[in-house]
């Protein structure tokens, strides 16, 4: 028995950062394979330099951290359909999260970047004639919600994106433009890899949800699809859990 949902994309233009790797790879893929036209950024200098296969994509190099660099690339997109800002590091260049120098660049990655691409993005997303309006959808973390002594400013920062999601949806609410957010649960990719030769701190993540096992890029995806389509054409600032009931307990 067949119970699986289909999207259509066709005609549709798709940026997602941060798309050559995990999430955001699984992300980009989903567009494509519904017909979008998809680009995707990542920060080596050019697609040829991953191990995945990039080509199916328009390849951006993009440093969230440069200012420069993202309001160039915004002012390239003449009309965006749909942005999806997944980039995001803990540790960025290996410093302590708990130094002020780490904490800062833990937020000028994984929030600061999102909202200068979505604003200067806005002119862009408000050309769409996508049905259900464009979207922008941000991937934020279950430590959102949840305390950590490891990655403080990757938690805060992600925290402050969720904010940034209801904030963004109600100014944009009467540009045909929905904004909302997808946290990830224990997600099987390569920021969680390192856990898999140490089973039991594994083990110990999992026991924190209702179905004990990690999740998959594809089923993020799959929510990052609904939310951008007009099928969820009344759902603005909101954030939804691919966390196998992580935060219900």
């Amino acid at each position: 028995m067949s119970n699986g949902v289909s999207f259509n994309f066709a005609g549709t233009a798709v940026l997602v950062t941060g798309g050559s790797s995990g999430i955001g790879y699984a992300v980009a893929s989903a567009f494509a394979s519904a017909g979008a036209k998809v680009m995707v950024t990542g920060t080596h200098l050019s697609a040829a330099d991953y191990e995945v296969d990039l080509t199916r994509f328009t390849y951006k190099q993009l440093e969230m951290r440069d200012a420069d660099a993202i309001d160039a690339l915004a002012a390239s997109i003449g009309t965006l359909d749909v942005l999806v800002n997944n980039a995001g590091a803990n540790f960025p260049d290996g410093l302590d999260e708990w130094s002020p120098e780490g904490f800062r660049a833990s937020l000028a990655m994984n929030v600061e970047g999102a909202q200068q691409l979505s604003v200067r993005c806005h002119d862009a997303l408000s050309n769409s004639s996508m049905a259900g309006g464009a979207s922008v959808v941000n991937i934020i973390s279950m430590l959102t919600y949840r305390a950590t002594t490891i990655v403080p400013g990757y938690s805060s920062s992600k925290a402050a994106l969720l904010a940034l999601t209801r904030n963004l949806a109600l100014l944009w609410a009467n540009d045909g433009i929905r904004v909302n957010a997808v946290a990830p649960g224990v997600i099987d990719t390569p920021m969680t890899a390192p856990m898999k030769p140490y089973p039991e701190m594994l083990e110990h993540e999992l026991s924190k949800q209702m179905m004990p096992r990690m999740g998959t890029a594809e089923e993020v995806a799959a929510v990052v699809l609904f939310l951008s389509s007009d099928a969820s054409s009344f759902t603005t600032g909101t954030a939804f859990a691919v966390d196998g009931g992580y935060l219900a307990l």
